[in-house]
């Protein structure tokens, strides 16, 4: 069993976590960050890191992979500890703090824990008919577009991910094709309106009947429209059918868990001593869940945590602009 000790454990690395790593680290407390995701970055890396964000303060507008790539920038001058990889397990108090076993044979003992979970580890639904062709070809996220470039790309879905990959894609690939079961969409009006805009064919209602390709990947994917057969070429699917998400064990960490938040005080404390949640995890009358929502309640979170860890440290940190 291999054991990491700091003075704060964070469990998500989406953007929340992310900064509250970096403030941490400013209050002067080691660090460790826990998600099951292998990257930094949260649902933003695992399922629009190309998309661009414009309600961040500061960023007229900002590329999700390049807000992450700041965020873990910013916080590596306190040297966070990433257990990436590995979900956070059980939590049992030790020694006037706690323990959290985190994989199949590792723990960390913290004196705090700051849950940043999101929406919980989530889990992309599949493409039936493509089931055996995924991550060769049939793909439910794109890490990096210029993969897909010169590529006869199937987006397959009718919400806001689906065309975001359209949009995304449109540029880059030889051709992008969207096909949904439904001839409503669940997508936001406009964003269905720039896909068109863009000349993308919007195939509806359809199925996928079968994805089919050889030795090197997918080649082709025949849909069924109106009882009519058609196939089209494809050497890259995205299904973007959505997804399902639970917290997991946090659920039994005595935190009053309910519709996967947890509720908080104005010092985004939970029910159970010594733990506190920020993000759109956490819940409170009024709450708006946004990024710079996040951003603002991992510094409330942190500065309480430096004064239940030290009671003669001060709530307010000062400016970051003094500290040289």
């Amino acid at each position: 069993m291999t054991s990491h000790e700091v003075d704060l454990l964070i469990v998500g690395a989406g953007p929340t976590g992310l900064f509250a790593a970096y403030y941490a680290g400013f209050r002067g407390m080691s660090v460790a960050v826990v998600d099951a995701l292998p990257e930094p970055g949260g649902q933003i890396t695992a399922m629009y890191p190309e998309k661009m964000i414009l309600d961040v303060a500061g960023f007229p507008a900002v590329r999700g992979r390049d807000l992450v790539g700041g965020l873990v920038e910013q916080a590596e001058r306190y040297e966070p500890h990433y257990l990436l990889g590995r979900a956070a397990a059980d939590l049992s108090e030790q020694d006037g703090g706690f323990r959290v076993g985190i994989g199949a044979a590792e723990s960390v003992r913290c004196r705090a824990v700051l849950v940043t979970a999101g929406i919980g580890e989530f889990t992309p639904r599949p493409l039936p008919a493509g089931a055996e062709w995924l991550d060769r070809g049939v793909v439910h996220f794109i890490p990096e577009l210029s993969v897909h470039s010169g590529q006869d790309v199937v987006v397959v879905g009718g919400g806001d991910s689906a065309f975001d990959w359209a949009v995304a894609l449109h540029p880059v690939a030889r051709s992008v094709t969207l096909v949904h079961r439904r001839s409503r969409f669940r997508a936001h009006a406009g964003l269905v309106s720039e896909v068109a805009g863009l000349g993308v064919p919007l195939i509806t209602p359809a199925k996928v009947v079968e994805v089919r390709g050889d030795e090197r990947g997918v080649r082709e994917v025949e849909i069924e429209v109106d009882e009519q057969r058609r196939v089209l070429p494809a050497q890259a699917v995205v299904a973007a059918l959505g997804f399902t998400a639970d917290l997991g064990p946090i659920e039994d960490w005595g935190l009053g868990v309910a519709k996967r938040s947890i509720p908080v005080d104005s010092t985004m404390r939970t029910g159970r001593p010594g733990v506190y949640a920020a993000g759109d995890v956490a819940s409170y009358p009024g709450k708006v869940k946004l990024i710079a929502t996040g951003f603002g309640e991992a510094a409330t979170a942190v500065n309480n945590i430096a004064v239940a860890l030290d009671p003669g440290a001060h709530l307010f940190p000062g400016h970051s602009s003094d500290a040289g």
